[in-house]
């Protein structure tokens, strides 16, 4: 692939012209010397759907175990047949291509049952945080016209509640305990199925009256030899058709979709595969807790785990003392994961850090990684802990430090493979010299097609197809770009606006 070819985004029509930018970066990208033996500049990315990483995986390794969920172990086969039983039940619910499916889920395995499972029926999975409130719900549902949705029935009440003001037609309730072992199974504290919330709990009389309410296991179940079929399913999506709706974390008002295209999703799985060449397939363990309705947990832990036919341990949720439990018992090789969970891993290892010796990788994302924590876990672990970057808009990883000795510290790092970045003045436009702050602006395949719904401000966040990352940073000699003020993680203090980087360093010393 030429250097014209990478700078064209075939997916987008805001690459029809180039600009200095385009000349001068580009053309140079200081970055790529430093990238580490084996990582490639640029590379094809095939016109497959994102399901193409899981029927890989089921090809080349059926029994090797895809998720490990409190000891209950699911094979690449079975997952992908649990996801193509989903996809028949709701082909028989009535969905069509294009219909918006909200997963509200934690890491469980229903996750990517449903995922996998929605887009394999053609519809597009809007990922959602299964702890929104009803207003936070309510808005993410209308916006993207959801007719399904995929959720824990300890939560049905918020949706109960705004589902007037919604699109829903159907709700498909599930339990975190559906898929536990029988022993704990059975163990499944009560408490942990009730919410605290003041509305009526969904009741048996309600589930089995309301026809819109349906609960996935039996779904699952109904339709065990029609998968085998997958009769009258829609032909394969194509690279620029919408499997994902990514919403933004509204840092600026209110969340918006993100439309991110199978190439985009597919780009991004590749770009991080790409990017850790020592990563072997079928060889390694992932430790997923980073939740996979966020776009980093979604790409960087679930399909890149699949991409490399990697074992998925799933937690839902972050308790630090279950994460170590995990860690000692199944060996996690990789940990994508953000700053304060190294820090609790850390803490809640304390002196007997022998425990943590299986880890190999960890990019941390989300926010900024301080260098003393760093330190502190790389000589824990004897693995590496590098920062990246990325945005949701982006699916979502742009940048990220190499897995090997060339790491700065305060970086995010070198730009990916096929991706290019660059820094602009926020008055003129005009590329900067390296070592002066400007705007980050990023190009490459796995930018997103524009946000759902809103066409201005598509308009507005690119530039001859460039996006605008709203974040401030500079690029030094050699490529390697840092944050300087990062819009997303601004803290308000006393009228002042205050960039946390800069704090969390003091603190971390």
């Amino acid at each position: 692939m030429s250097d014209s070819s990478l700078i064209n985004n075939p997916q987008s029509p805001r690459d029809s012209s180039t600009n200095a930018v385009g000349h001068d970066i580009v053309s140079t990208r200081p970055w790529i010397r430093f990238y580490e033996q084996g990582v490639p500049a640029h590379f094809d990315i095939p016109d497959y759907p994102l399901t193409w990483l899981l029927d890989q995986a089921v090809k080349n390794y059926p029994g090797h175990p895809a998720l490990i969920y409190y000891g209950t172990k699911i094979s690449y086969v079975q997952l992908s047949t649990l996801a193509n039983r989903f996809a028949v039940a709701l082909q028989k619910l009535g969905i069509q291509k294009g219909d918006r499916v909200a997963i509200a889920l934690p890491n469980i395995p229903q996750y990517p049952i449903a995922f996998y499972g929605a887009l394999r029926a053609g519809a597009v999975a809007v990922p959602t945080n299964p702890l929104y409130t009803g207003r936070e719900m309510q808005h993410q549902l209308a916006d993207s016209g959801a007719r399904f949705i995929v959720m824990m029935d300890e939560f049905y009440p918020t949706v109960r509640s705004v589902r007037a003001e919604t699109a829903l037609e159907h709700v498909i309730l599930t339990s975190p305990a559906d898929y536990l072992p029988p022993l704990l199974r059975r163990l499944y504290p009560l408490s942990q199925r009730r919410t605290k919330r003041q509305e009526p709990h969904l009741t048996n009389k309600e589930l089995h009256e309301d026809q819109t309410l349906h609960t996935m296991s039996e779904m699952l179940v109904a339709h065990v030899k029609k998968a085998i079929q997958l009769f009258n399913l829609p032909a394969l999506s194509t690279g620029d058709d919408l499997p994902v709706l990514q919403y933004t974390g509204g840092t600026t008002g209110l969340s918006k979709g993100a439309m991110l295209t199978h190439r985009n999703l597919l780009a991004n799985a590749m770009q991080t595969r790409n990017w850790a060449p020592k990563v072997h397939d079928a060889a390694e363990v992932s430790l997923c807790v980073t939740p996979f309705f966020h776009a980093y947990g979604s790409t960087v832990g679930m399909n890149l785990s699949i991409l490399a036919a990697a074992t998925m341990v799933l937690l839902p949720r972050f308790k630090s003392v279950d994460v170590l439990k995990a860690i000692r018992r199944y060996r996690p090789t990789l940990f994508p994961g953000i700053p304060t969970m190294y820090l609790a891993i850390m803490r809640e290892a304390g002196k007997h850090t022998e425990q943590l010796s299986s880890i190999k990788f960890c990019i941390s994302g989300a926010a900024p990684l301080p260098a003393k924590l760093q330190h502190d876990f790389e000589e824990a672990t004897h693995g590496r802990l590098v920062e990246g970057y990325g945005l949701s808009e982006a699916a979502p990883v742009t940048h990220c430090n190499p897995l090997t000795d060339n790491v700065r510290n305060g970086s995010i790092g070198l730009p990916l493979p096929n991706i290019d970045s660059a820094i602009l003045d926020q008055v003129t436009s005009e590329p900067l010299p390296a070592g002066e702050v400007g705007e980050i602006v990023v190009k490459g395949p796995n930018i997103m097609k524009g946000y759902w719904n809103r066409k201005d401000e598509t308009g507005a966040t690119f530039t001859n197809g460039w996006m605008h990352t709203g974040d401030l940073g500079k690029m030094d000699k050699d490529g390697f770009f840092y944050v300087v003020e990062r819009a997303k993680d601004l803290i308000l203090a006393s009228g002042f606006n205050v960039y946390p980087r800069e704090v969390e360093e003091v603190l971390f010393h």
